[in-house]
């Protein structure tokens, strides 16, 4: 049997559900949004005209989801216009609908009577090739599935997504005791490659994986915050980002997650792991009790571990809990030295763990005993919840975020040297793991030649994790002697099959002349000896713009014409990657911002990651883009027009004008289709949605390109010359007027205008890349001799962020 999923059905509008439905839509699926109909009709129903035969009645709840989703923050969607695909309505008029669909997945309220009286209806009107799933996060899966007919059950399992669904990467699925092998291997593979998931494979048992030692290691450490009298700031200080942690660290998350869902999970797994030694570490304490009874749940509610409030003057301050008196006291940041001194420590996130680990002093004491018990936690827990090791690492890195799971952390620290510390802690090691160390095995994880291993506990001895060929990783082709070329900014890399890959490793990727010369050689190096290139990298962003550091220091030097020749440099870089004779297929991600939004636009093809942030963002330090980005907004606008009606008559006001709201405005697209609806990325561009598998996608694209690929003409583009000058001066003077913007923001804006205008030119007018490149060029050096440009760079580089007016 051959499975495939073109359209779903989520049984459940809540705000999982919604944003379930939400990333199926992200990845184009059409979905089915179904709820229950209201419980009665109220006044202001009747008012609207409604009666409880309204479609917009009964499916009122559905559709409060949906909205919900498009209203939230961070973004469900990819695009509002994503939302076209969810279609809603009701359990009672429109279970018939689910005839038609390819999976169906229940996410109802975490009752299973409830649950069962559901699923009893959808196995009447599902497809014989329908695959059914829970999203229940700790319902046994074996419960959930157990009245359903054997046909049934041997297309249901569990998928438990988590939240929120389209930047969670981790999706654990789990199957039922009569689920094909070939439906959890099929979902698995649609998880990753359809929706960009991280699978993790589970067992039926409580909580699964990832919540199962994601609950543990906050219980343990509001545990160890009482045993060791910390505050909330102190706790989240210590077990923050310094071992791992997201920025949100421990009482942070549960404020964002809300107290009332972490207690009721604690509670259920409380009920359900009658024979984990750490039971009792499930209860909640008695503050966290008298927290949920009087409505401090967190960011939901206002108040949670930490609130936000306003002094006396009506500035805003930040409150932390004092969980002894219950009473919110002023936030005052922890200063622990050793933190500090950890981030100086060399040799990256392993060596600074370490020396947290080996501190002498309260900060050391909590470090040992947090990560020791967590450490014994994980390793009892197999093969309970696992066999696999590497299983709960990428849970918990994918699931809670956490930088390294517990093996991977304890292999970080040195298995060695954590025994004499379990000995001062009186805590005893699991057999299996004794077994290891009396055998000689040192570490959990090994890397050889021929790829990565890992300890199997039953086995005693190490098992080779299976390769995913479409995740391509350069520091292990590097390592294996991929590297082409390599200077202090950027490597060129082999990645087989005749295609290369430019890597940036600058400071954020920022944009410098080691980058724009390794860009340069690459393009000498492919045309001789490759069929394509590659610009890619695994940091977090793709390229947070120009090094500003680097422009700002010749500026003050008076270098202009060094300053000058930098500009220009980094154009016909961008022009070279775009007319190189072999294809260029750039796949940013995370942020691509100025000049990494221009690298991208440069390429013959742009095989962006789904979470892409980008923009042309320079006007917030006092200049306008000068690599070609404004050149390409206005080649992509324009080229579609048919010949013949520019000189009939067409108007370009509208496509420029939204050009110059773009640049004008610093807007940022939230993900790569919205880069579309800006013109950063073509539409006809792919995306990746699953980043693991971009730049093996890349590749393939850039392969795909060289059997017939031949470089680009270059177009003449149309301007409006000084009609549109004139048009956005007379805008700009009355938004001067209304006080919306300052006279240097004007001034900037003007310089953005002459660009689009085409330069001293008339309407109908054609002109080239290279007189809009000058254009650029200009008004960038100009502004860059401007002192109150000057000091926006300063501000920036001391502060990270743009001044505001």
């Amino acid at each position: 049997m051959t499975y495939q999923i073109k359209k779903a059905a989520v049984l459940g509008a809540g705000v999982m559900g919604a944003t379930i439905a939400a990333h199926l839509a992200n990845a184009g699926i059409e979905c089915l949004l179904l709820d229950i109909i209201p419980f009665e009709l109220k006044p202001e129903d009747e008012a609207k005209g409604l009666t409880r035969e309204s479609s917009a009645w009964r499916n009122s709840f559905a559709d409060r989801g949906l909205q919900g989703a498009l209203k939230a923050k961070p973004a469900a969607f990819y695009a509002k216009s994503v939302a076209a695909l969810v279609k809603t309505g009701n359990f009672e008029d429109d279970l018939d609908k689910l005839s038609g669909v390819d999976w169906v997945i229940e996410v109802v309220v975490e009752n299973l009577k409830i649950k069962h009286e559901l699923l009893a209806k959808v196995e009447k009107v599902i497809g014989p090739d329908c695959i059914l799933s829970t999203n229940t996060s700790g319902l046994p899966i074996n419960e959930v599935g157990a009245q359903l007919s054997a046909a049934v059950k041997s297309r249901f399992l569990g998928t438990h997504f988590f939240n929120p669904p389209r930047y969670m990467k981790l999706l654990e699925i789990i199957a039922g005791p009569d689920t094909k092998p070939e439906i959890i291997e099929f979902m698995a593979r649609f998880g990753e490659d359809i929706l960009g998931k991280g699978i993790v494979v589970c067992k039926d048992v409580p909580n699964f994986i990832a919540n199962r030692i994601g609950v543990f290691d906050i219980s343990n450490a509001i545990t160890l915050m009482q045993e060791m009298n910390l505050s909330v700031p102190e706790l989240d200080a210590i077990i923050g980002k310094a071992l791992g942690r997201p920025g949100s660290s421990i009482c942070g998350t549960m404020d964002l997650v809300g107290l009332d869902t972490g207690m009721h999970v604690m509670h259920n797994l409380y009920d359900a792991v009658v024979d984990d030694e750490m039971r009792d570490i499930f209860q909640a304490p008695d503050f966290m009790v008298k927290m949920v009874e009087s409505g401090c749940l967190g960011n939901k509610t206002g108040q949670g571990f930490y609130k936000k409030s306003k002094d006396e003057t009506g500035k805003r301050v930040k409150l932390a809990l004092d969980y002894k008196s219950n009473e919110y006291v002023a936030f005052e940041k922890p200063r622990f030295p050793e933190l500090k001194e950890a981030r100086k420590t060399p040799g990256g996130f392993a060596a600074s763990l370490k020396y947290l680990f080996k501190s002498p002093g309260l900060v050391g004491d909590v470090v040992r005993a947090y990560l020791c018990r967590n450490f014994i936690y994980a390793a009892n827990r197999i093969p309970e919840i696992s066999d696999q090791i590497n299983a709960i690492d990428d849970a918990m890195r994918w699931g809670y975020n956490h930088k390294l799971g517990p093996f991977e952390l304890w292999d970080a620290i040195g298995l060695e040297e954590t025994v004499e510390v379990f000995k001062n802690l009186k805590m005893k090691l699991p057999q299996a793991l004794t077994a290891m160390l009396k055998a000689g095995y040192k570490k959990f994880y090994e890397s050889r030649a021929d790829g990565l291993y890992v300890f199997d506990f039953a086995a005693q001895n190490y098992s080779k994790i299976k390769a995913n060929p479409k995740v391509i990783l350069l520091p292990g082709l590097k390592a294996s002697g991929g590297v082409v070329a390599t200077n202090p900014g950027a490597t060129m890399i082999d990645l087989g099959d005749g295609i290369a890959c430019v890597e940036f490793h600058t400071k954020m990727n920022a944009i410098d002349a080691d980058v724009v010369g390794m860009l340069n050689q690459a393009c000498d190096i492919v045309e001789k000896d490759f069929k394509g290139l590659v610009i890619a990298n695994h940091g977090t962003n793709f390229s947070v713009g120009a090094n500003l550091f680097e422009v700002f220091v010749t500026i003050q030097k008076g270098d202009w014409d060094i300053l000058d020749e930098m500009i220009k440099g980094f154009q016909n870089c961008n022009m070279r990657l775009k007319y190189l004779s072999k294809p260029v297929v750039t796949a940013p991600a995370g942020m691509a911002l100025g000049g990494g939004c221009e690298i991208s636009m440069h390429g013959a093809r742009c095989q962006a990651a789904g979470e892409t942030y980008m923009g042309l963002v320079e006007v917030g330090v006092g200049v306008i883009p000068a690599g070609g980005g404004t050149k390409e907004l206005m080649i992509r606008a324009t080229e579609g027009i048919p010949d013949g009606t520019i000189a009939n008559g067409l108007n370009l006001q509208t496509y420029y004008q939204k050009i110059f709201e773009t640049i004008g405005m610093a807007q940022v697209a939230t993900s790569a289709l919205e880069a579309k609806e800006y013109g950063f990325i073509r539409k006809s561009d792919a995306v990746s949605i699953n980043r693991d598998h971009q730049i093996y996608d890349a590749k393939q694209t850039a392969l795909g390109l060289s059997h017939f690929y031949k470089k680009p003409t270059a177009p003449m583009i149309p301007v409006m010359g000084d009609n549109f000058k004139g048009m956005i001066d007379a805008v700009l003077f009355n938004m001067r007027a209304g006080n919306y913007i300052s006279d240097y923001d004007c001034h900037v804006a003007g310089k953005l205008s002459a660009i689009l205008s085409g330069g001293d030119c008339a309407e109908g007018s054609y002109v080239s890349e290279q007189l809009l490149l000058d254009l650029e060029r200009e008004a960038f050096l100009s502004l860059c001799g401007e002192p109150k440009t000057q000091d926006r760079i300063m501000f920036m580089l001391k502060n990270g962020k743009p001044l505001r007016n």
